[in-house]
């Protein structure tokens, strides 16, 4: 299934794609696409229901981001071994684990808004990993059960807020608008292999990344066994696995986002995001 939310911001509503692609109203269903729903009885409830007598959604309205609720949004830094070899570092011993403030998160194709102060907002395409049950200290065997789909994320960063400045990483990624997700939240069946996933990411329709999650140091399930071990994960919790090479802070000369500029990324089978870039408006 292909689970959406539509709506203007902070008043989404629950949405499906039925087979020729159009969102269907899912609010007589669910009550959103949130934690509750990804449970096996709530994704059981709306396959069960008859798409056809669901109100139809004009193909023009906005998309909200495709999950809501989200605990945690965690990141995985470095990855892809070509992209740790771009940034000039070396592949980490084990996954490299930062957060995201939950308030970065917006629809797939809302604006990247550039920060006050800001002189190096980079992109990265991601695939986003959905928790679907509570999992805690769970084996890499039995990881993916956990997992209750995917989706297309763009893990903005300010480079400079992120490397340049004092501390961690976190407040070069939690900026406003630096965590679009979506269109589609695909639940885990449609996947047949998310360690196989081609993805692409262009500036002004010139392509900057174009990789494939097949080329991830630690793997999907990987992933989610080892957060395990040191937190709770659960329903609608985020987990960001990180990019492969083509980021701006690789080009050389570095590249970084203007407003103007436009952003188009994708995930083989999980949609296409697009973003203008803009100005802070505050």
């Amino acid at each position: 299934m292909k689970l959406v939310r539509f709506g203007a911001p902070g008043a989404e509503k629950p949405g499906i794609l039925d087979a020729d692609g159009t969102i269907r109203d899912l609010s007589s269903v669910v009550d959103d696409i949130s934690g509750k729903t990804l449970s096996d009885e709530g994704l059981r409830a709306v396959a069960a229901t008859d798409l056809s007598t669901l109100p139809e959604v004009s193909a023009d309205t906005r998309l909200g981001p495709c999950i809501s609720g989200t605990g945690k949004f965690i990141c995985i830094g470095l990855n892809y071994a070509d992209h740790a070899a771009e940034s000039g570092l070396d592949v980490p011993p084990e996954p490299v684990i930062f957060m995201k403030a939950t308030s970065a998160i917006c629809g797939p194709n809302d604006p990247i808004i550039i920060p006050r102060g800001s002189e190096k907002t980079d992109w990265e395409v991601e695939l986003a990993v959905v928790i679907g049950k509570r999992a805690k200290y769970v084996s890499e065997a039995d990881a993916m059960e956990y997992v209750a789909g995917y989706a297309v994320t763009n893990d903005v960063s300010e480079r400079a807020f992120q490397i340049e400045r004092a501390g961690q990483w976190t407040k070069g990624k939690s900026c406003d608008n630096y965590g679009q997700i979506g269109p589609w939240l695909v639940t885990r069946e449609e996947v047949a292999d998310p360690q196989n996933l081609s993805m692409w990411l262009t500036v002004n329709g010139k392509k900057m990344q174009d990789g494939s999650t097949a080329t991830m140091v630690y793997s999907v399930a990987h992933v989610v066994s080892y957060l395990s071990q040191f937190m709770s994960l659960h329903p609608g919790d985020v987990i960001s696995t990180g990019t492969p090479p083509g980021v701006g802070m690789g080009q050389k000369p570095p590249q970084y986002l203007s407003p103007g500029d436009v952003v188009e990324l994708g995930i083989e089978g999980l949609g296409v995001q697009r973003q203008d870039v803009i100005a802070d408006p505050e």
